[in-house]
């Protein structure tokens, strides 16, 4: 019987796990550099705290046991749990500011038996605070953590959730999740097809059609007919947009997209996706927006407060920056390679590799030969594994450096 690792599930091999690794060390990095501390939650929580109130569906959730107490599950992303930890275990409701690296767990569709079920991420969520320059502070870190990973082609999808809303109120309530459905998934066949009369079916794929340069998509939002909140959307939109822009090196690759609806619906404000396109191929980098209701499912008295935040896929990333030359190719060499010449030399050979690992300050990898190879076979190893020094260990504990 041959023993794999069950569908949907990965290894990450040495060189995967160096390379992930460095991504992950880059994006903590820049994450500290603006002031966010790490937070670790738990893998496992109560289904209903990860169903966001509702947000996430049940069946994205890989459901454990039922003990009694209700029913355990793997997270499948981060904010949740950090909402819940933050409004029931923070003593201080000012502006916090935490970042993670874990992983997540995700059932896939139905009908997609294989697909990957284990995801990495790295994110931030800055919690407690709102308007526009905690919205361009977002924005401008992810922009810092791309730059900083050195990634060149890419672009900033941004939108407004509460705006799209907004502009949905003119249709029947009926029809309106199914509008909405289209518009997320660019179905402008059934678009077209829906019952409406032809006013409201223009106002529809015009709606559809709110993708852009952002200047050019507000202006024709702006002769709409808009309620208080859509016209307050607008306004944030416009002062975001020229904040963000003022504080870059260079105009930011932004397409407003108000067409855009994240996977997971808890967010109320602005959500936007940082994408790749790499080889004719699409890939969403990142992904966050603002959650202004969440942390209230929460909170003891139900209070809530604003939050914003988003998360990198580590995968994602890793796939597009395998060209890129600041990426490791090698899983880092040992420094030493201690040898017992003989099986009485073995003692001060162990000993000898723990003065070597105890006497830097700095990590050092020393290997021991266990083997009792010939000096050819080990020079050999030495050479292929990138191995530089080597220490020969005699029985009376006399030590012969080459490299």
């Amino acid at each position: 019987m041959i023993h794999q690792a069950p569908a949907g599930a990965r290894d990450l091999l040495p060189l995967e796990v160096v390379q992930k690794s460095w991504i992950n060390d880059r994006l903590q990095e820049v994450f500290q550099r603006w002031g966010y501390k790490r937070i670790v939650t738990s893998t496992i929580e109560w289904v209903n705290t990860l169903m966001a109130g509702g947000a996430i569906q049940p069946s994205t959730v890989i459901q454990l046991q039922d003990i009694g107490e209700g029913t355990l599950g793997l997270r499948p992303e981060l904010t949740a749990s950090i909402a819940r930890a933050a409004v029931n275990r923070l003593t201080t409701n000012t502006v916090q500011r935490l970042c993670y690296r874990a992983n997540v767990f995700r059932n896939p569709p139905q009908g997609h038996h294989g697909r990957q079920l284990e995801f990495y991420q790295a994110g931030v969520e800055l919690l407690f605070t709102d308007g526009v320059l905690a919205d361009a502070e977002t924005l401008l870190l992810l922009v810092d953590s791309l730059e900083y990973l050195g990634l060149e082609s890419w672009q900033l999808l941004l939108g407004d959730a509460g705006l799209t809303r907004s502009l949905l109120q003119v249709f029947p309530d009926n029809l309106r999740p199914t509008i909405l459905n289209c518009i997320a998934n660019l179905d402008r066949v059934t678009l077209e097809n829906l019952p409406l009369e032809l006013e409201l079916k223009n106002r529809a794929l015009l709606v559809f059609d709110l993708r852009g340069n952002p200047l050019e998509v507000l202006e024709k939002v702006n002769h709409l007919d808009l309620d208080e909140n859509g016209k307050k959307a607008v306004n944030h939109l416009q002062a975001l947009i020229e904040l963000v822009n003022y504080n870059s090196a260079k105009i930011l690759p932004i397409t407003l997209d108000l067409s855009l609806i994240q996977t997971f619906d808890y967010y109320t404000g602005i959500v936007f996706e940082a994408v790749s396109f790499t080889e004719n191929k699409a890939s969403v980098l990142a992904q966050g927006g603002r959650y202004n209701q969440l942390l209230g499912i929460y909170h003891p008295q139900k209070q809530t407060y604003p939050g914003i935040g988003f998360s990198f896929n580590i995968e994602d990333l890793h796939s597009c920056l395998l060209n890129s030359p600041n990426l490791p190719k090698i899983t880092p060499p040992s420094d030493w390679l201690v040898i017992p010449e003989t099986i009485s030399a073995v003692k001060q050979a162990f000993s000898y590799a723990q003065k070597l690992r105890n006497d830097s300050e700095k990590i050092v990898k020393v290997e021991i030969d266990l083997e009792f190879r010939s000096p050819e076979k080990i020079k050999n190893y030495a050479k292929n594994e990138g191995i530089l020094s080597l220490a020969w260990i005699a029985e009376d504990g006399t030590v012969k450096i080459s490299n």
